[in-house]
């Protein structure tokens, strides 16, 4: 019988995030750190909209590129917030979440050979959707000293003639790390340069913790050579509706619908109803949920210092990146032994690159009361390894 699979896909690695899930799924009375789902109920008001679009009997196909009220309160959103304008007829369309926005852009610029740059450590979906769409994944490994951010050399440095997109993945999973405008500016000029364009992963967007967040779409020149990618579930606690959105020059979100449009058809139809609700009247919810958030990185920072483990302050997103290095550990190996010994779970870097070795991410989108009893098993833990060198 000749072999069904393809090549490509069996040479994939499976997601080093979901392997520690499945793990905690199998194990009793485990405080879980591992995955970047908000705790918070999606707000009654957004989920009311969901059920009122149910009631009404709206269960039907919408538009290939979404609902047109969706669209155009994405576009009133994005000038509201960046001061950046799109056109809701031809410049925007809703994907099943950003990850369908991420696929969807790969696949509609990329030839066989083209080069992608990929900023590491960094979400797990862009290089095997590199790959997929048939571009050359190439990693920039961020360094700790720059706080995780992209440098101007460190790109220029990555680009060849070869190179085609500039993944951005600001603020960042799993650092934390975010791009401030000076920065963005920077790196723009050597976009621009050498003419290459660039797919801005802002999902994270409303969660940031020093200044409002800077999209690079703001930066001169910037905005015609970027796919800007964003949704619903971080901010507003939609994981389960799946809907996102992807917005650029028509030229390319034609190519992405057209992908689009034979792999899925349109996301779902309740979902889109219940976005328009919370980008109507969602703004106060995100402030609040922002706030606890901002609660939790902060007693993170505190309960490192207290432990004397090494952590940059991450001014992004749900997650900060403690240094485990001083253990002589790898990654995995700690994350193993903090999982088998303390139940308590948590991601190695490695699962975000191998420039993740000797990090943790835990994410803080998890109760206080569950960090508190987390922190006080690692105190211990780490104690313990001390105690082993």
């Amino acid at each position: 019988m000749r072999n069904p699979l393809s090549d490509k896909a069996v040479a994939l690695k499976p997601s080093g995030i979901r392997k520690f899930f499945d793990i905690v799924n199998e194990m009793d009375d485990v405080i879980s750190l591992s995955v970047g789902e908000p705790d918070f109920d999606t707000p009654w008001h957004i989920r009311d909209e969901g059920i009122y679009s149910l009631e009404k009997g709206r269960t039907f196909y919408t538009s290939n590129a979404g609902l047109k009220e969706l669209k155009e309160e994405i576009c009133k959103y994005l000038k509201r917030k960046q001061g950046v304008e799109y056109d809701p007829n031809n410049e925007v369309f809703v994907t099943v979440g950003g990850s369908e926005g991420i696929d969807a852009a790969m696949r509609a610029m990329l030839n066989p050979g083209d080069e992608v740059l990929i900023p590491q450590p960094s979400f797990v979906s862009y290089e095997p959707c590199a790959i997929l769409a048939g571009g050359v994944p190439v990693i920039i490994n961020l360094k700790e000293e720059n706080e995780f951010r992209l440098t101007a050399k460190e790109l220029e440095d990555a680009i060849t003639d070869k190179t085609k997109i500039l993944v951005l993945p600001f603020p960042n999973n799993p650092t934390g790390a975010i791009m401030e405008k000076k920065d963005l500016e920077e790196i723009a000029k050597v976009i621009i340069k050498h003419d290459i364009f660039v797919m801005s992963d802002e999902i994270y967007s409303e969660l940031t913790y020093k200044e409002k967040h800077v999209s690079i779409t703001e930066i001169e020149g910037m905005k015609e050579r970027t796919v800007l990618i964003n949704g619903f579930s971080k901010a507003y606690a939609m994981t389960g509706w799946r809907l996102g959105y992807a917005c650029g020059s028509k030229e390319i979100i034609a190519q992405m619908l057209k992908i689009h449009q034979f792999a899925i058809m349109c996301a779902p139809t309740t979902s889109q109803y219940a976005a328009v609700e919370a980008l109507r009247n969602g703004d106060e919810d995100v402030a609040n949920m922002r706030e606890a958030y901002n609660q939790r990185r902060r007693y993170l920072l505190y309960a490192f210092k207290e432990m004397g483990i090494k952590c940059f302050e991450p001014f992004g997103a749900f997650y900060v990146f403690p240094s485990i290095k001083e253990f002589g550990l790898t990654s995995e190996e700690f994350a193993t032994r903090f999982l088998q010994e303390e139940k308590v779970a948590a991601v190695p870097g490695t699962a975000f690159g191998d420039s993740g070795e000797g990090y943790l991410r835990i994410s803080y989108a998890y109760s206080l009361d569950n960090l508190k009893v987390a922190m006080a098993r690692m105190a211990d833990f780490v104690e313990r390894l001390r105690k082993e060198k």
